[in-house]
């Protein structure tokens, strides 16, 4: 008895962790760069745009991915489309790593990009129509757990091609990981790539999908081994019956009906939130946030490290919790301590002073115009932007740009331990709350007929605010300043806990069919 009850939980983890490995690819491609682009800089003389460009190129693929992959996976399976993904990340590993000039290198990067945006999708789409609804939350969260994974890898696969290059033992000089490092960095992604899609061809189709297509015994055979057979026949009996006042073709239209209007206003509501926040700006930027705090360049990279291993800890910490106590706990918990966080770092911020010492000036590298920091020594400002002004105007912009992390770390008068605290507070809510739960949620509050294209809708949705946020981020700290700057995140974040907890149900322990007679109003 107890292994017929044990066997069907063992399947269908091991049937999500495979089909998760699309999030460790998503996010081992995403954060990668990080360590490629000193390289290719002098390497192809490129501009800072230039450079920007090479991060960037991906988000405008996979925002593209998002859009279509639903869409193209209702039309021919979930499975084909991450096996498509699979492939995508292996050439576009492969094709990165040999790229003889800088074009070559962002089409290999934009390739990438389409499998991140379709991995991201469908691989938590397929969990959540594969997992009994008692684990559904915790299993589609292996993929955010994944890419939280893949991210980390990174970081430390960058940082081990670079020390194995300084190193004089035979093979790595064979290698060439000194000459070669950026380019070791980009293809290693092709091995995990490769086992992907391999292990890929060990999954079933979606059990879903293949009653969408009329296939219900082929359907009934998947569900049974995630469940008994028994149970198999009640589920499959259940989601006939959703689907059989749905005989036209689905398309984006059916997003824009009145019965539609709560699921969209929740699925567009989340998505624009778990961005809006401010997640990526910390992510991408933690070395510049730290950096305005004083503490100089070395430590705020070793700050850095700090915000992914608190992502790991508490992203754990969501998938126990969020088939135990629910979603919206979980969402309501997180979303109001980011918005704690942000007025933190907004009172931090604003709570700082500048001023600029004989011994100060002093200190500062001989590159320093120092005779002319002269006039405004003594002086005390009260706000960044009033102090980098001052200095722009004394020393000229460029060499102020240059040396702003050496002079701020001079001149500042702030507690950077209330910054690093409310960053990693910031980062441990939102891994417990909209990290793994805005796709838990996505998966859930669709109908079964149009989840592909709604999913991809709202997906999209959620790709654009991050590309407009990661965009203006560097213009807001230097136009309205880091208070601001921060305190207009809370504000965010403050209007999206109201929103939550206003229109969004539980939907822990409930089937997909379930879900959708509560979410959609006929």
């Amino acid at each position: 008895m107890q292994d017929s009850e044990s066997n069907p939980l063992i399947y269908t983890v091991y049937v999500a962790l495979i089909v998760a490995l699309g999030g460790f690819l998503m996010g081992f491609d995403a954060s990668v760069i990080s360590g490629v682009v000193g390289f290719i800089e002098p390497e192809f003389n490129l501009s800072k745009i230039q450079v920007g460009w090479s991060v960037a190129s991906l988000a405008l693929t996979a925002s593209l991915a998002m859009m279509i992959a639903g869409p193209i996976s209702d039309k021919i399976g979930r499975k084909p489309v991450l096996k498509i993904a699979a492939l995508l990340f292996f050439i576009s590993a492969l094709a990165s790593a040999l790229a003889p000039n800088f074009l070559a290198l962002i089409i290999a990067r934009m390739l990438g990009g389409l499998g991140v945006g379709a991995a991201l999708i469908i691989a938590p789409m397929y969990i959540a129509e594969i997992a009994p609804s008692r684990l559904r939350g915790r299993l589609v969260s292996f993929n955010q757990l994944n890419i939280v994974i893949g991210i980390s890898v990174a970081f430390f696969t960058n940082y081990l091609i670079l020390r194995l290059g300084q190193t004089e033992s035979f093979w790595t000089e064979t290698l060439k990981f000194d000459r070669l490092n950026w380019r070791w960095m980009l293809g290693l992604e092709a091995l995990p790539a490769l086992l992907y899609f391999g292990c890929l061809s060990l999954v079933p189709e979606s059990p879903r999908w293949l009653i969408m297509q009329g296939r219900e015994n082929e359907a009934l055979e998947v569900m049974a081994k995630t469940s008994s057979y028994e149970q198999a026949k009640k589920d499959l009996a259940s989601i006939q019956s959703s689907m059989s006042v749905k005989t036209e073709k689905a398309s984006f239209k059916e997003l824009l009906k009145p019965s539609m209007r709560l699921v969209m206003v929740i699925g567009i509501s989340v998505a624009i939130l778990q961005q809006i926040t401010g997640i990526n700006s910390v992510f991408f930027y933690a070395p510049m946030i730290f950096e305005q705090s004083g503490i100089g360049t070395d430590a705020s990279f070793m700050q850095a490290i700090f915000v992914g291993l608190i992502n790991l800890i508490f992203t754990l910490v969501a998938i126990y919790l969020i088939d135990k106590i629910g979603r919206k706990p979980l969402l309501g918990f997180g979303v109001a301590g980011i918005a704690i966080c942000m007025f933190t770092l907004a009172y931090g911020f604003n709570s700082a002073t500048y001023q600029l010492s004989g011994d100060s000036i002093a200190s500062l590298s001989d590159q320093i115009d120092k005779s002319a920091l002269l006039p405004i020594q003594g002086i005390s400002y009260d706000s960044d932007l009033g102090f980098k002004s001052a200095i722009a105007s004394q020393i000229g912009a460029e060499q102020a740009l240059a040396f702003e992390t050496d002079l701020v770390k001079a001149a500042v008068n702030m507690n950077p331990n209330l910054i690093l605290l409310a960053i990693l507070g910031f980062v441990a809510c939102f891994a417990i709350s909209l990290g793994p739960v805005m796709w838990v949620l996505f998966s859930e509050i669709f109908p079964n007929h149009i989840r592909g294209i709604a999913i991809s809708f709202v997906g999209l949705i959620n790709s654009a605010v991050s590309f407009l946020v990661q965009l203006i981020f560097p213009w807001e700290l230097a136009t309205l300043g880091n208070a601001l700057t921060f305190l207009i995140y809370g504000c965010f974040a403050l209007v999206g806990l109201v929103v939550i907890m206003r229109v969004l149900p539980e939907t822990k322990g409930k089937s997909l069919e379930e879900l959708e007679e509560i979410l959609i109003k006929a």
